[in-house]
């Protein structure tokens, strides 16, 4: 089988914490998994070594044929790997528009020259990226596409859940990864974020995406697979209905003796 994604013996320590405990991990393309499992049990923490931010221990990761644990997070980027964060990362004081295109600068042209001298061809640059832009949030909340030049200070956390989205699949990648999307969000905002990102899906058949998510009934209701980590190890794999009767997955939700 192909892998998008294939992390094999990962391991991350925080002092004597062990966060990624020998993970063997895998991902196939254009599928929507769910990582889940309680509070510390190494999930962001994955996404943080997969994406460079923190090095690995011990183990490997390859993307797309290419092995990438020892590289950046610039270069994972630029690989086709985008992502959230939990907390919000949007400059409050900039537009919808110059935040989504913080998530695209790996296909803007950021030469003095070209800025600053070639004006018609940045202005062609410009309708391209703010056309992409607008088509992207369009599908998320066609209202937002008339606000492109507001700053997102004054919008509701839904709709900066959207930009953040939007600023990840600005760039095209080929894995997107979502750390707890709805963090911050009423149940029925957060139904309505998964209905936006199953209709991204739903155009874009080559996107794969990983979602760290807290709502197990929507987790059931998007992910194709869940992996179930506990202390930095995956306990369990397979489809929703299937991991959630699994004792050693209630036994760490629940505490089950």
């Amino acid at each position: 089988m192909t892998y998008l994604l294939e992390a094999r013996g990962l391991t991350r320590k925080f002092g004597g914490v062990v966060a990624l405990d020998n993970l063997d991990l895998t991902v196939v393309p254009n599928e929507i998994i769910g990582l889940i499992g309680p509070n510390g049990s190494g999930k962001t923490t994955f996404f943080n070594v997969v994406t460079g931010i923190y090095g690995a221990h011990g183990g490997s990761v390859t993307f797309d044929g290419a092995d990438i644990t020892r590289a950046s997070s610039r270069a994972v980027y630029h690989a086709g790997v985008s992502r959230t964060f939990q907390r919000s990362r949007l400059s409050l004081p900039l537009s919808i528009f110059d935040n989504i295109m913080i998530g695209n600068h790996k296909r803007l042209n950021q030469g003095l020259w070209f800025n600053l001298v070639r004006r018609g061809e940045f202005k062609r640059e410009f309708e391209v990226n703010y056309a992409a832009a607008r088509t992207l949030i369009e599908v998320f909340e066609p209202r937002l596409a008339e606000r492109m030049f507001e700053p997102v200070a004054g919008l509701p956390m839904i709709d900066r859940r959207r930009i953040e989205i939007c600023r990840a699949l600005i760039s095209q990648p080929k894995l997107l990864l979502l750390d707890e999307p709805s963090a911050g969000m009423t149940h029925d905002e957060t139904k309505e974020l998964m209905d936006d990102i199953l209709q991204v899906r739903d155009l874009n058949r080559n996107l794969t995406i990983v979602i760290v998510e807290h709502e197990m009934g929507l987790i059931e209701r998007i992910t194709d697979r869940c992996v179930v980590l506990n202390f930095g190890r995956k306990i369990a794999e397979g489809p929703y209905r299937q991991v959630a009767v699994d004792r050693q997955v209630q036994e760490a939700y629940l505490g089950v003796e």
